[in-house]
C-alpha cells in the first residue's frame, strides 16, 4: 500500500491521489496528518506538502487541493520530456510538476466552470480548452504522468510490484434514428417527400418510396452488420438510442412503435444498452426521469449508462440530474470537432462537483474520437493515420479507448465510405499483442 502525507487531507487531495493510484496504476492508497504513522509505514511512502519530511518521495504541493471553491489560476504549461504539465514545483521535489494538481484541474472539468466562448448549441468548445491551446489534447497526460510517477516510486522502492493493466476498447454506437425512411408516421413521410421534392433530391425521394413499401432495405439499418461484428468482438458494444419525443432537435422514432421496442430488445440481447437523452432531457430532470422510465420499461432493467444529445454538458447540472437518478456511467465528455482527451485521462474518473466540493459516485467515460470528426480529414489513408496515432496513444498507457459511431455510419451513403473499414481497425487493435 502507498501511504500519502500531507498537512491536511481534503477531498479534492484524496480525489486526485486516487484517481492516479487506485484506478490508473491499481494499487491501494491511503493518508495520514500523523508524522509517526508515515515514518513507522514500510512500504512506498510520499509526502505532499511544502518541505520533505526526510528522504521519501517528495512532491511540493500546489495550493489547489486546499482550496474551495474557484480562483483565478496562473497556469503556465511546460514541456516535461515527451509530454506536457503545470504547476511546477521546487528543485528538492521528486517530480518538476505537481502532478495531483494537475490532474485534479483536468478532471474536474475546472476550466468548464470558468467563463468560457460556446459554441451555437451551447457547448464548451475545445478551442477554450488549455490542453488545446497548448498542444497536449491528443495526449492522456494523466495517464502519463501517472506512468512517469510509477517509474519514479519503482527506482525507490524495487520491491513493491505494481499489477499491469491492458489495452481495451469500448466501441459506442449512437442512435438518434435507428432508420432514415421506416416508421417515421404519414405526416412526416409526406413533409419529408415534399422537402426531398422542393430540394431536388429526386433520388433521395425515390429511396424512400421503395424503403416504405419494402423494395428496400433501409440506408439507416445497420444493425444487422453491427451485430455480427460484435459477436466476433470479446469487448461489447454499448448503444444508445434516442426515445425522447420528436423536436426541432431529435428526429427519432416514436418509442412506443413495436419494430423500434423489438429492436432494442434484440439488440439488448448481444450489446450493453444505455440512454442518449433528448435535448431537452438536458436541462429539464423530469424529462430525464421519464426517458429513463421509458428505456427501463422497454429493457426490464435499471438504467447504468447515458449520452447527452449533442454532446452538451452543462456543469455541474447535467451531472447533477445523473446522480439524483442514481445513473452510474455517463459517456458525454468529448469534443464532436476534434479528436483527443477533454479530460485528460483515457481512464474512466468520478465526477468531482467543485459546487459542492463532493466526489460522486457517477463514473465519466471520455470518449476520445467521433465518426464526424473523421470526415475532416480527406483521403481513408490520412483518416487511418490519425485514427492509428489516437489509438497508439491509449496504448502507451494500456488505457480505454472509446470511440463514437452512429448507425448511419455504416451505411453505404458516400460520405461514410470506408467508415466500417476504419470500426473494424479500432477492433483489431484490442487484438494486436
Amino acid at each position: 500500500m502507498v501511504l500519502v502525507y500531507t498537512h491536511k487531507i481534503t477531498p479534492r487531495l484524496k480525489y486526485a491521489f486516487k484517481h492516479i493510484f487506485t484506478r490508473i496504476l491499481d494499487v491501494p492508497v491511503a493518508f495520514t496528518t500523523t508524522i509517526e504513522e508515515f515514518i513507522a509505514h514500510d512500504s512506498v511512502k510520499i509526502s505532499y506538502a511544502k518541505q520533505p519530511l526526510g528522504n521519501e518521495i517528495f512532491i511540493r504541493s500546489h495550493d489547489l487541493l486546499f482550496e474551495q471553491g474557484l480562483s483565478d489560476l496562473d497556469i503556465h504549461v511546460q514541456d516535461w520530456d515527451d509530454t506536457k504539465c503545470f504547476f511546477t514545483t521546487s528543485e528538492r521535489s521528486s517530480v518538476p510538476f505537481d502532478i495531483f494538481a494537475a490532474t485534479f484541474y483536468l478532471l474536474s472539468r475546472y476550466e468548464e466552470y470558468l467563463p468560457h466562448v460556446k459554441d451555437e448549441y451551447g457547448r464548451f468548445m475545445a478551442e477554450e480548452s488549455l490542453a488545446y491551446k497548448n498542444n497536449f489534447l491528443n495526449q492522456p497526460v494523466v495517464d502519463i504522468w501517472a506512468y512517469k510517477f510509477k517509474t519514479i516510486v519503482q527506482a525507490q522502492f524495487p520491491e513493491f510490484k505494481f499489477p499491469n493493466r491492458n489495452y481495451k476498447i469500448k466501441p459506442i454506437i449512437d442512435v438518434p434514428s435507428p432508420y432514415s425512411f421506416k416508421l417515421k408516421g404519414i405526416l412526416r413521410t409526406i413533409g419529408g417527400s415534399l422537402k426531398d421534392l422542393s430540394s431536388f433530391k429526386f433520388k433521395r425521394m425515390y429511396t424512400r418510396f421503395l424503403v416504405i413499401i419494402g423494395l428496400k432495405h433501409d440506408p439507416d439499418d445497420t444493425f444487422k452488420y453491427i451485430l455480427n461484428r460484435q459477436k466476433q468482438s470479446k469487448y461489447k458494444f454499448l448503444f444508445f438510442f434516442l426515445i425522447g419525443d420528436y423536436s426541432t432537435y431529435d428526429k427519432g422514432v416514436n418509442a412506443q412503435k413495436k419494430q423500434f421496442v423489438s429492436l432494442i430488445k434484440h439488440v439488448a440481447d448481444y450489446c450493453n444498452v444505455g440512454l442518449k437523452m433528448s435535448f431537452f432531457a438536458l436541462e429539464d430532470p423530469l424529462v430525464l426521469k421519464e426517458e429513463k422510465n421509458r428505456i427501463e420499461s422497454i429493457l426490464n432493467t435499471t438504467l447504468t449508462a447515458s449520452r447527452q444529445s449533442f454532446s452538451k454538458l452543462n456543469l455541474p447540472n447535467s451531472y447533477r440530474n445523473l446522480v439524483e437518478l442514481e445513473i452510474l456511467e455517463d459517456y458525454t465528455m468529448g469534443y464532436v470537432n476534434h479528436m483527443g482527451f477533454r479530460a485528460g485521462t483515457c481512464t474512466p474518473f468520478l465526477f468531482y462537483d467543485l459546487d459542492f466540493e463532493i466526489q460522486t459516485p457517477l463514473m465519466i467515460h471520455s470518449y476520445h474520437v467521433m465518426d464526424y470528426t473523421l470526415l475532416k480529414t480527406q483521403s481513408l489513408l490520412d483518416k487511418k493515420k490519425v485514427l492509428n496515432e489516437i489509438i497508439r496513444e491509449v496504448k502507451l498507457v494500456n488505457g480505454e479507448f472509446i470511440p463514437v459511431f452512429h448507425n448511419y455510419t455504416f451505411s453505404d451513403i458516400d460520405r461514410w465510405k470506408g467508415f466500417k473499414e476504419l470500426f473494424n481497425l479500432i477492433l483489431e487493435s484490442a487484438n494486436e499483442a
